[in-house]
């Protein structure tokens, strides 16, 4: 019997993007259940998944709690077998490292350049730039986000500078048949929702171009509306591509 899926999730959320992607892969039916971004979604993750489980994406199995992408992938593998989402133990070291080191960049840095452009935090949704009073309602919203999510300008400048290094990693996995092949799996979707997320960010453009990445990212992510005119972070701040 197929078991009955309920996903939780918030919608700008990429680990929820990538939970979504694996359940569709396996072709199994599921409901999909959101929550605003105003702090509802953090209570209720807890009712369900328990104290400290605050964050999304949640899956309920059957009335089996699953809590984070990671977990609700490896329980979707045991459910429906294939397609194989982890087809050998480098691909799971692939979708570790992008859980655990490149995903809160999928966070960071959007939020990190909406501080800068809040009137924009509409439009990086496919929305129109926000008037004054919206701005305001904004600057406080985006205010909120970098205490969430532990920003700092510091931090925001130190993310910017490793990200060559990380889409270096990211190129290298892709050549090494790891990510970016014929068959999707758990790599793929853990590393191209993160990136997906920073494609309309404009100030990357030109590292992100060409890359593996954001072909991985297009690929299994092709529709993600909005963009974030270039200009958003100072000046100095995003690296070069070598």
């Amino acid at each position: 019997m197929t078991p009955t899926l309920v996903l939780h999730a918030v919608p700008p959320s990429h680990p929820c993007m990538t939970a979504e992607a694996a359940i569709r892969l396996k072709g199994l039916p599921f409901e999909r259940v959101d929550w605003a971004m105003n702090g509802e979604h953090t209570a209720r993750m807890q009712e369900i998944y328990g104290e400290g489980n605050s964050t999304v994406p949640g899956m309920v199995v059957d009335g089996e709690p699953v809590h984070g992408s990671r977990a609700i992938l490896q329980r979707l593998e045991q459910i429906e077998p294939d397609p194989a989402l982890y087809p050998s133990e480098e691909v799971r070291e692939a979708e570790r490292w992008g859980d655990e080191e490149l995903q809160d960049l999928g966070r960071r840095l959007p939020w990190g350049a909406l501080h800068f452009r809040p009137e924009q935090l509409a439009a990086i949704g496919g929305g129109e730039p926000l008037d004054g009073p919206g701005t305001d309602v904004a600057i406080r919203f985006i205010y909120g986000t970098w205490r969430y999510h532990k920003i700092t300008a510091a931090r925001l400048a130190d993310d910017l500078a490793g990200l060559p290094a990380k889409l270096d990693h990211i190129e290298s996995l892709a050549r090494a048949g790891v990510i970016g092949g014929e068959a999707t799996n758990a790599a793929d979707l853990q590393i191209g929702a993160t990136i997906r997320v920073l494609l309309p960010i404009g100030d990357l453009g030109p590292l992100l171009a060409g890359t593996a990445a954001e072909r991985i990212a297009m690929r299994h992510f092709p529709e993600y509306g909005g963009a974030l005119a270039p200009g958003a972070y100072p000046a100095g701040w995003v690296p070069q591509r070598a």
